[in-house]
């Protein structure tokens, strides 16, 4: 087994609301900035990110 293992958090350090865009910036290995940007992007198109990052919110933990 790898001690590799990337597991998804929320963040502590890069948060703005509640550190969902931080942790999957973190995760993904891009800029929290540009996983926002586009959360808001999806915000305006009407799609259903608000329920999106309510269910991370609750469901992702916060990192240790």
């Amino acid at each position: 087994m790898s001690d590799n293992v990337h597991k998804l958090y929320r963040s502590r350090d890069s948060r703005m609301i509640a550190g969902v865009c931080g942790g999957l910036g973190e995760f993904m290995g891009v800029d929290p900035t540009i996983v926002r940007l586009l959360f808001v992007l999806g915000l305006f198109l009407g799609t259903l990110t608000f329920w999106v990052y309510l269910v991370m919110m609750l469901v992702i933990p916060e990192e240790p």
